[in-house]
């Protein structure tokens, strides 16, 4: 498998190195993307540092919208929320990268944030070009800020235990229930969480109910002997933080499809921007619905009236994260990213190169 090669991001002591060869030759007529590369990439860095994936890529799409209304900014695009005077002179080095810090340094403030900047608008020639960008990445970046001025992401959420019973979640850690904030957040471009709000997970009476507990206290639990090594390694693959990895692919899609400056910005945008709200809808439903994981579901299946059911009370998954069962969180994610990939390129055949920094595999 061939390693996966990170175009955009050069991480030297803890800064971004201002790296315009890691971008393929500009054809004619075409602006280099680096700016958008770069500051992509080392947002994702900020915002993944010990922040759960969901909230992650809520994070990136605010991002996002910035790098991208910015980029507009410059005459390359419409704008996604914030529509200023176009300023076709100035840099675009320094207007992407200072819109990215001023919304990275109001939402995600981090240690060497600061000095990152410093080092990439001292790789910038200094000169009007380079004031113009600096303004307008600023009028950018503080219109952004304006538009998510009390989303909800920063609200601390208790959590308040529905009574227990068959089919009720109850947490499967110790630690807060993961993303529990985004039941209470803003979304980027829905009209409300609930927007698109599935219906419920089959009833546990059900037999569809009792077949997915059988297949998945099969071949789900940790110790599996009925479990392939390709299954394992399919779930080891995806167990990686999940904005970091689509993000790393998304940046090799655009490096890969040598995408100009004001296409990558707005593929980025709108593929974090359809992943964020999809996690923040996906979020909704499963706080709405509350369903029991495996563990619970095989482990109490005495309890849940499916006479087809069989309890287990040693069972224990493979993986476990704390959070509602239904939906699926990795499902709601994908498809936000492809449905938003599929729409930029108007083609479901996008090929796509994805890698996990858990197994050291490749899948495309």
């Amino acid at each position: 498998m061939r390693a996966l090669f990170r175009p955009a991001v050069l991480l030297i002591t803890g800064t971004l190195a201002l790296a315009g060869s890691v971008v393929a030759p500009a054809s004619a007529g075409r602006v280099d993307a680096a700016p958008v590369l770069d500051w992509s990439g080392y947002a994702t860095q900020v915002i993944v540092t010990g922040r759960p994936p969901a909230s992650s890529e809520v994070l990136l799409g605010i991002v996002h919208v910035a790098i991208a209304d910015t980029v507009a900014g410059l005459g390359y695009g419409r704008p996604f929320q914030v529509a200023v005077r176009p300023e076709r002179k100035a840099s675009a080095a320094a207007a992407v990268a200072t819109a990215a810090y001023d919304v990275l340094r109001a939402r995600v403030p981090s240690p060497g944030l600061e000095a990152t900047y410093a080092d990439y608008l001292a790789g910038v020639p200094d000169g009007d070009d380079k004031t113009r960008g600096i303004q307008l990445g600023r009028a950018v970046a503080a219109g952004v800020l304006a538009w998510r001025a009390g989303d909800g992401l920063s609200n601390t959420v208790p959590y308040i235990q529905a009574p227990p019973g068959p089919g009720v979640w109850e947490p499967t850690a110790a630690t807060p229930p993961v993303d529990i904030v985004l039941t209470q957040v803003r979304p980027l471009a829905l009209r409300s969480r609930a927007q698109f709000r599935p219906a419920g997970p089959y009833p546990l009476a059900s037999k569809r109910y009792a077949r997915d507990v059988a297949e998945v206290a099969s071949v789900g639990r940790k110790d599996s002997l009925t479990r392939t090594a390709v299954q394992t390694e399919t779930a080891m693959f995806w167990s990686e933080q999940t904005a970091q990895q689509w993000s790393r692919a998304l940046l090799q899609l655009a490096f890969d499809r040598h995408l100009s400056l004001g296409s990558a910005a707005q593929m980025l945008a709108l593929a974090h921007v359809s992943a964020g709200d999809a996690v923040i809808a996906c979020w909704d439903a499963k706080f709405h619905y509350l369903s029991w994981r495996p563990v619970h579901a095989i482990q109490r299946a005495d309890t849940d009236g499916n006479r087809r059911t069989q309890a287990d009370p040693t069972w224990q998954a493979l993986l476990n994260v704390n959070h509602p069962e239904y939906p699926s969180g990795h499902a709601c994610f994908t498809a936000g990213v492809t449905g938003a990939l599929q729409g930029f390129f108007h083609t479901g055949r996008v090929p796509l190169t994805m890698t996990s920094l858990i197994t050291n595999t490749t899948r495309s």
